[in-house]
């Protein structure tokens, strides 16, 4: 019986070594994905606000979503945040690409969701933001940020909307960008 102790042991922590690495790897494929850099050009030749948004009237703020993405989780604390600062002065909306199904986390709830978003079918690649200004003319078009990662400290957003909110004039609505996107259209 004391033999059969050491080797039981040992088999014993092998299976848990196994059961462990085999847990490692399946954390891995499931939820640890390589950040591959997109080069994608916003162009807004066509996007418009729906009608009953349209013409002066607050700041808004469209979030432009389609909800498999794997980069939709780098933005929607920094989107959150958003809200929180912003909220009171600023409308914020929400697009969810045509034909998609998900829905956003309890913090977003509070983005009104558009039945129709004119244009944005050309749009090139999400996750993505529209900001029209108080005359109702679109002031940005493009990613939260540059790069893996979406906070205040990188992002395009926070000095648009102080701009705007500030009276300053900001045209902003095409540009070539690096990031974490998902094509918007289909190949």
């Amino acid at each position: 019986m004391s033999r059969r102790k050491p080797l039981v042991l040992a088999l014993l922590a092998l299976v848990c070594a196994l059961v462990l690495g085999g847990l490692y790897q399946w954390y891995q494929a499931r939820y640890i994905r390589p950040f591959g850099e997109t080069t994608v050009l916003f162009d807004a030749a066509t996007l418009r606000l729906p009608a009953e948004l349209a013409g002066p009237g607050r700041i808004r703020v469209v979030h432009l979503w389609d909800p498999p993405c794997p980069c939709n989780v780098g933005n929607q604390q920094h989107l959150a945040e958003l809200l929180a600062r912003f909220g009171d002065r600023v409308s914020f909306h929400v697009w969810q690409k045509p034909g998609s199904r998900g829905h956003l986390p309890d913090t977003l709830k509070a983005l009104q969701p558009l039945a129709e978003l004119p244009g944005a079918e050309q749009l090139p690649a999400s996750p993505a933001v529209a900001i029209w200004d108080q005359d109702g003319k679109l002031a940005y078009l493009g990613p939260y940020s540059e790069g893996a990662t979406c906070t205040s400290a990188n992002s395009f957003i926070e000095p648009v909307l102080e701009a705007l909110l500030a009276g300053r004039p900001v045209r902003s609505t095409g540009g070539l960008a690096v990031g974490c996107y998902c094509a918007w259209q289909d190949e």
